[in-house]
C-alpha cells in the first residue's frame, strides 16, 4: 500500500493538505504523545508541555497555521476544498477554547493530561531491547510533565478558572488506583531482564511524580476549587460542543429531538422487554438479564468472546455491506488497565498499521460479564463501529491529508458512525435475539439520555411539564443518575463514572445521537437520490473514505455521494 509522499495525489506545496501535513509534523514535535498515537515517531520518548508556556507554544502553532491558510486562499479542487474547511474549523474551535483558559482548568476522569501520560505506554511498541530503552525514557520524563500540568492548574485558579470538586475527587480517585497497583512498575517488569532495574528505577520516578500531583490535587487543588458548580453555562458549553462536534449547534433544537429519541425508544424498549419478561418493566427486564442472562466468566474468556464477535462480524461483513482490505481485517481485543473509566473505548491503529486497532473492555474488578448489552456495544467498538471507519482512514490517507485521518477528527463523525453502525447491525438481522436488542436499544437510549441531561445539566435547564419525571424541576446530577439508571439499566458504579464524564466535558456526551442524526440523513438523501440504483455497499465505502467532517458538513456530503 503507498504511503503519503508516494501517490500521484500527494498534497502539492502550499495547498491545503500540504498545510494541513505540515500541520501535523509540527504538532506532533509539539506533542510527542502525537506521534506515539499515530505510529510516526517510534523513538519518542516525551510528552507535551502541559504549562502556560505549552499551550502558548500551541496557540502559535495554530494561528501561524491558519495566517498560511488565509494567504493561499479558497481552492478549486474538491479534496484541498475539503480539507481546508476541516483544518480551518478545526483550529478555530481549539484556539476559541484555549483564548477562554479552558486548557487552565482541565480536569476529568477521560481526557485529561493525568490519563493521557498512562495511556501512552500501552501504545508504544515493545518488541525490542531499544523500545524498551524509549519507554524508560518516557518513565522519567513523567514527573516533568505533571509538574508542567499543575503548574496550569494554578495558573487558572489564580484567574479564577477552576475545574468543579467533582472531577478532581474523581481523578485523585484514579491515581489511588494506579498508585495502589503499583502501574508503572507492573508495566516496565515486561521488559527484557538486562534492563529490569533501569526500568524499575524509571518507573519508581514516573511514580513518585503521580504520587506528588496526587498530593497537590487533593492538598491544595481541591480546597482551592470549593464551590465551583458542576455546570459550565451555556456559553462554555457552546465552545466545547462544538470542539465535539463541528458545528455551532441549536441547543434548544438538539434538546428536543434528545427527548423525541427518548420516547421512540422508551417504546421500543417496552416491547422487547415484554418479550424477556412478560408483565413486568423494562428495567425489570435488563435488571433480570443482567443477573440471569448469558454471561461469561473470567477476564481472559469475555475478551476471547468479543475477539471472535469481532472476527465474526469481520468475516460476515466483508464483501457483502463493505469492502475490506487485509490491513482492516486485524484488531484485537483488550482488557482495560486498573483505573480506567467505566466506558468500553477503542484505541486506532498506527498510520503504518504496525501497531493494530484495539477494543478495551474495562472490567472495574468484575469476573463475571453479562452479554446482553456487550454485543452491540462490541460493533460500535469494533467492526462495522469505530476500528471500520478509523482503519479505512488508514487505508486511504494518500489521498487526504494526514490531519484529516488523525488530529483532525471530529467526535461526531466518529461517534456517530460508530453509533449508525450499531443501528445498521440491528438493520442487517445481527439483533434479533430479544436479550442482544434490549442490549443495542439500551445503547441507544444511553445516547439519547446523554443528549437530555448532558445539555439540561450544563444549561440548568427544566425538565418540560409534560413529561412525568420530575416535570418542572431544573436538572442536577442526582435527578440526571436516576433517570440514567431508570431507563438504561447501569450500575451505580458506571452511572457514577458516566455522570462525571458528561460534566467533565461538555458537549462530548451529546456527539453519538447528534453524529447519527447527521449519517442518517446523509444517507436517506443519497438513497432518495439514487433511487433504484442506490448501492449501500458503494456508498458505505465511499463516506467511510471521506476522511473526518464536522456536522456543520457531514449531511451534505454524504448526501452526494
Amino acid at each position: 500500500m503507498q504511503r503519503s509522499g508516494s501517490s500521484p495525489t500527494a498534497p502539492l506545496p502550499g495547498t491545503p493538505r500540504r498545510i494541513a501535513d505540515d500541520y501535523v509534523d509540527q504538532l506532533a514535535e509539539l506533542n510527542p504523545v502525537i506521534g506515539t498515537l499515530f505510529g510516526v515517531t517510534p523513538d519518542a520518548d516525551g510528552f507535551p508541555d502541559y504549562s502556560p508556556a505549552g499551550h502558548a507554544a500551541l496557540a502559535a502553532l495554530e494561528r501561524a497555521t491558519l495566517a498560511r491558510l488565509d494567504a493561499v486562499g479558497e481552492p478549486g479542487d474538491v479534496d484541498e476544498r475539503r480539507a481546508a474547511r476541516l483544518l480551518r474549523e478545526r483550529l478555530g474551535a481549539s484556539l476559541a477554547l484555549e483564548e477562554a483558559g479552558e486548557n487552565l482548568r482541565e480536569v476529568n476522569n477521560i481526557f485529561c493530561p493525568v490519563q493521557q501520560q498512562r495511556a501512552v505506554f500501552q501504545l508504544m511498541p515493545t518488541a525490542t531491547d531499544e523500545d524498551w530503552a524509549v519507554i524508560g525514557r518516557r518513565l522519567r520524563n513523567v514527573p516533568a510533565a505533571l509538574r508542567g500540568y499543575a503548574d496550569s492548574l494554578r495558573a487558572g485558579s489564580a484567574r479564577g478558572l477552576n475545574a468543579a470538586p467533582r472531577q478532581v475527587e474523581t481523578v485523585v480517585e484514579q491515581l489511588d488506583a494506579w498508585l495502589e497497583s503499583d502501574w508503572y512498575r507492573t508495566f516496565a517488569a515486561g521488559g527484557p531482564e538486562a534492563q529490569r532495574t533501569e526500568l524499575a528505577a524509571s518507573a519508581d520516578a514516573a511514580t513518585a511524580g503521580l504520587a506528588d500531583l496526587r498530593a497537590y490535587l487533593s492538598e491544595d487543588y481541591l480546597p482551592a476549587v470549593a464551590g465551583t458548580p458542576d455546570a459550565v453555562g451555556r456559553e462554555r458549553y457552546r465552545l466545547s460542543a462544538r470542539l465535539w462536534t463541528g458545528s455551532d449547534l441549536d441547543l434548544a433544537d438538539a434538546y428536543a429531538y434528545g427527548w423525541e429519541e427518548f420516547h421512540r425508544l422508551e417504546r421500543e424498549m417496552r416491547a422487547v422487554a415484554a418479550e424477556i419478561l412478560p408483565g413486568e418493566s423494562t428495567f425489570a427486564a435488563m435488571q433480570h438479564l443482567e443477573k440471569k442472562g448469558q454471561a461469561i466468566d473470567g477476564e481472559e474468556e469475555i475478551r476471547v468472546w468479543l475477539q471472535e464477535l469481532t472476527e465474526r462480524a469481520i468475516r460476515e461483513l466483508d464483501g457483502t455491506h463493505f469492502e475490506l482490505a487485509d490491513p482492516i481485517k486485524r484488531v484485537e481485543a483488550r482488557i482495560a488497565p486498573s483505573g480506567s473509566a467505566a466506558g468500553p473505548y477503542y484505541s486506532r491503529p498506527s498510520l503504518d498499521f504496525a501497531r493494530p486497532g484495539q477494543t478495551w473492555l474495562p472490567t472495574l474488578g468484575a469476573t463475571r460479564f453479562p452479554v446482553w448489552n456487550l454485543v452491540s456495544t462490541w460493533y460500535h467498538e469494533g467492526v462495522p463501529g469505530h476500528h471500520l471507519q478509523l482503519a479505512q482512514w488508514v487505508l486511504v490517507q494518500d489521498r487526504l491529508s494526514r490531519f484529516q485521518v488523525s488530529v483532525g477528527s471530529v467526535g461526531a463523525a466518529t461517534e456517530g458512525w460508530a453509533l449508525y453502525a450499531e443501528r445498521l447491525m440491528d438493520e442487517l438481522g445481527y439483533l434479533t435475539d430479544p436479550a442482544h436488542r434490549l442490549g443495542y436499544l439500551s445503547a441507544q437510549m444511553l445516547r439519547a439520555v446523554r443528549v437530555i441531561i448532558d445539555i439540561g445539566m450544563h444549561l440548568e435547564l427544566k425538565i418540560p411539564a409534560g413529561e412525568s419525571y420530575h416535570p418542572g424541576e431544573v436538572w442536577t446530577p442526582q435527578l440526571a443518575a436516576a433517570f440514567l439508571m431508570t431507563h438504561t439499566g447501569t450500575e451505580p458504579e458506571y452511572t457514577r463514572s458516566e455522570l462525571t464524564r458528561y460534566l467533565g466535558q461538555p458537549g462530548q456526551a451529546i456527539s453519538y445521537k447528534l453524529g447519527e442524526r447527521a449519517w442518517l440523513a446523509g444517507r436517506e438523501a443519497a438513497r432518495t437520490a439514487g433511487g433504484a440504483g442506490f448501492d449501500l455497499k458503494a456508498w458505505h465505502m465511499a463516506a467511510l473514505s471521506l476522511g473526518s467532517l464536522g456536522l456543520d458538513d457531514l449531511t451534505d456530503e454524504l448526501a452526494a455521494l
